[in-house]
């Protein structure tokens, strides 16, 4: 009887989970928490002159973070009459309603902003914050549910660069992270009011500017219970979700004592590892770790995997599919990569343009969409070679990482929002 509950209680978070991608890309990296979405049917061809766009939005003032949607409902940051600002649009493009929530500051990188970090939304709230500090809870209608500044209330953000870490949603919790030079900790707080349920520190000595992190938590289950997983400081920590005690912890990614390696594309977890990006690409340091789930205490000598020193991404987050992990650099190179051993499936590189990849690689109905900042996103067959199906040209600037679900590409770019759909355009 046992076993028979277990198994009705599996279908239905599975078939809830699949069904979800139809209607809901939740948080930065979608349903399942790794860039891909597994059901649907996309577009891998479309020209801004020929009218084939579904529709294209107007986004005022300047940010970079990535919309998510929930029952058709798109939400997004951004900052508006030098105001951190949440937008809703409705799923014909329609802005619905507008919430400001006080002073922006600025973004200090010219591809940044004070709205780099993502919405999250568990279908009754949305849930925002700025480099500002803002911290909100925002209901469904636009209304404040809850607000606080988080650097006036536990340190101002000593960091060198951006904010760019997003909240992520616990069953009970929204969870925030604040790695940087000062005391850095994971907070978890009470989604309805408010209230700090748990705060813990989460503090390493690194060499100068590791302690920075820009990546965002991953919400995963650890024997059966809800857990976080947590990458910056040159540490990979799981800590337990109801109070954010640490259950294990990885270390020994950078035993040089490399400098100015910060922590900014988050790690992804796929097949029972979690590889973990580190280094820096963008300056030929790349790195690449497979670290084994599970354990307890310090796992550093026995759950490392596998480490790679010849390829890597400083910004890209992978994305996970179909048991493989796809990994897209700064610089335009891609592996498809075995999480188990680290080794390649396949690799290639991207045409050179002008400029670098910054968005996280989506992959979506059997394809990979990988978007540059010089607004050139490419779609890729994931098959058992590198092809480039086709190259179009958003003729604006693309930071933002693009996402999929309904049958329906959105992608961000500097001034718009737009939607693509298979149902106008080819999908051969």
């Amino acid at each position: 009887m046992r076993y028979l509950i277990r198994c009705v209680v599996f279908f239905f978070f599975s078939t809830a989970s699949l069904f979800g991608t139809e209607t809901h890309w939740p948080n930065w990296r979608g349903p399942n928490d790794n860039g891909s979405i597994h059901s649907g049917q996309y577009p891998v061809q479309w020209d801004l002159e020929s009218g084939k766009i579904i529709w294209k939005s107007d986004i005022p003032g300047k940010g970079y973070s990535i919309p998510v949607v929930w029952d058709k409902r798109i939400y997004l940051t951004t900052g508006t009459e030098d105001l951190d600002t949440v937008l809703a649009f409705d799923w014909s493009g329609k802005q619905v309603w507008k919430q400001q929530l006080g002073p922006e500051v600025a973004g200090k990188h010219k591809n940044a902003s004070g709205s780099n970090s993502s919405a999250v939304t568990d279908g009754k709230a949305v849930f925002v914050f700025f480099k500002s500090g803002n911290f909100a809870a925002i209901d469904l209608d636009g209304s404040i549910r809850w607000q606080m500044n988080l650097f006036e209330r536990f340190g101002k953000d000593e960091r060198f660069w951006d904010f760019g870490t997003s909240p992520v949603l616990t069953r009970k919790y929204v969870v925030m992270a604040q790695m940087h030079d000062g005391p850095s900790w994971v907070a978890a707080f009470d989604k309805v009011t408010g209230k700090v349920s748990w705060k813990v520190p989460r503090n390493y000595e690194t060499p100068k500017e590791g302690s920075q992190g820009y990546s965002t938590p991953i919400v995963f289950s650890h024997k059966e219970q809800e857990a976080l997983l947590v990458w910056g400081g040159h540490h990979l920590t799981a800590h337990d979700a109801d109070d954010g005690k640490i259950i294990w912890s990885c270390g020994n990614f950078n035993p040089d004592g490399e400098r100015f390696w910060p922590s900014a594309a988050s790690p992804v977890i796929t097949e029972n590892v979690v590889v973990v990006p580190c280094g820096r690409e963008d300056r030929n340091q790349p790195r690449l770790h497979g670290i084994k789930m599970g354990g307890s205490g310090d796992v550093t000598e026995t759950h490392r995997l596998w480490k790679r020193d010849d390829i890597g991404s400083f910004i890209p987050t992978p994305a996970a599919y179909n048991g493989r992990v796809y990994l897209v650099s700064d610089k335009g190179k891609i592996n498809c990569i075995d999480p188990l051993t680290g080794e390649d499936f396949w690799s290639g590189t991207f045409p050179k343009g002008k400029g670098n990849f910054y968005a996280s690689p989506l992959i979506a109905g059997d394809r990979l969409y990988a978007a540059r900042e010089d607004g050139k996103v490419f779609v890729v067959k994931l098959e058992d070679t590198f092809e480039i199906i086709s190259e179009i040209d958003m003729k604006d600037k693309i930071i933002a990482s693009p996402i999929a679900l309904s049958d329906r590409l959105l992608i961000r770019t500097n001034d718009h929002l737009y939607c693509i759909g298979s149902n106008s355009l080819s999908t051969d």
